[in-house]
């Protein structure tokens, strides 16, 4: 089962807290969301793309890969929307949120390998881990202001 999340300390984390790149992608009024596969932790739940960072590469790098290779999406990162630690039964992370846009917005195909763009609105009915809740406020409470639009 889930827990809280950690004491807000992220210099001070665990060896074993992973680093975590999420790109939250958004495109008008939607971003991008897929569903965790069978055989992974927290399996069935709603993820934007991302994953663990690899050697050398930070957080925002990290985002931008992922999203490339779960998606076939070329994104450029716009801002740091969220950082929050969060413990899991699984394991801890340190979890890095970027606001992405599409590099070329025009050829943005309506599913990006399973992957599909998601209305603001409907946003907080999808079952997301525990770790999203406070970006999925952020981007649910103000439509617009978090994805950089006017």
């Amino acid at each position: 089962m889930m827990t809280e999340p950690t004491a807000q300390f992220p210099d001070r984390a665990p060896a074993n807290r992973k680093t975590v790149g999420i790109a939250v992608v958004s495109h008008g009024d939607c971003y991008l969301v897929g569903t965790r596969p069978a055989g992974t932790p927290l399996a069935g739940f709603a993820e934007f793309p991302g994953g663990k960072c690899e050697p050398g590469e930070t957080p925002e790098q990290c985002a931008l890969r992922e999203c490339l290779e779960e998606t076939g999406l070329v994104v450029r990162g716009v801002r740091l929307l969220l950082r929050q630690s969060f413990a899991y039964a699984h394991g801890e992370v340190d979890l890095h949120f970027w606001l992405c846009h599409p590099v070329r917005p025009d050829e943005v195909p309506g599913e990006c390998r399973g992957f599909r763009w998601c209305p603001v609105g409907e946003l907080s009915g999808r079952r997301f881990p525990d770790g999203n809740a406070e970006v999925i406020r952020l981007l649910t409470e103000q439509p617009g202001s978090a994805s950089g639009a006017a």
